[in-house]
């Protein structure tokens, strides 16, 4: 986990692909993208079955040690329409009925416009884009609004790591200084490479940690050379 300072408020990422705002006990999490493996399977595509599963554990495991509250979805809780299969629901609702007590929103993104409302017995909030609440809005797609910083999804982030002969392609935590980009919590989920801007903070994740990556500075100033 890395402790940072967001929009003055105290944030925790975490090694999982999500975000905790301690004071009002919330995670965050983008993309979970459920049932996307049974979409692909629906079309004919050979893809393993229980990432439902473990996503769900994995959620399960962040609830616990934070002692989370409310969890905040930014966008693309389902994948696709086909996505609402009889399985994936089932483990939905079994879930939810062990946490009958848990808070949960979900900032619509553009899967979720195709994908279909979830099922009502759910009982997730739904809420359209920007959702502000404190000095935050939460969005999907990430673009700034107004005076709030934003957090949001979409975009399945990775920060890549160049060597001489090899590179190596890390989900990560995006933070511009309007816009913060979170890494897609779904198991079964492709990344985009990102191109960080001077002065954005790059978080890695790899194995379960989070890392911070050497900030992008300007480039020194350089006075101009005068032909004679």
């Amino acid at each position: 986990m890395q402790s940072i300072q967001l929009a003055g408020e105290d944030m925790v990422l975490c090694g999982d692909h999500a975000m905790v705002w301690p004071a009002r006990r919330t995670l965050l999490v983008a993309d979970a993208h459920f049932g996307k493996a049974a979409a692909f399977r629906a079309r004919g595509m050979p893809v393993p079955a229980g990432t439902t599963a473990d996503n769900l554990a994995r959620l399960d495991a962040l609830i616990d040690a934070h002692e989370i509250g409310r969890v905040v979805f930014l966008g693309d809780l389902f994948h696709a329409r086909e996505s609402h299969a009889p399985a994936t629901l089932a483990a939905l609702r079994a879930w939810r009925e062990a946490r009958a007590g848990l808070e949960l929103l979900l900032v619509e993104g553009n899967h979720d416009a195709s994908a279909g409302a979830p099922p009502a017995d759910l009982r997730i909030e739904l809420a359209g884009e920007p959702h502000v609440e404190g000095p935050f809005a939460f969005c999907h797609h990430p673009k700034p609004f107004m005076n709030s910083y934003v957090l949001a999804g979409h975009l399945h982030p990775a920060y890549v790591l160049s060597g001489r002969r090899e590179s190596l392609r890390l989900p990560c935590f995006w933070l511009g200084e309007q816009v913060g980009v979170l890494p897609a919590f779904g198991d079964f989920t492709g990344t985009f490479r990102i191109s960080p801007t001077v002065g954005d903070r790059i978080y890695a994740v790899a194995d379960g940690r989070v890392i911070a990556m050497p900030r992008h500075e300007a480039p020194a100033f350089q006075p101009p050379r005068w032909q004679s």
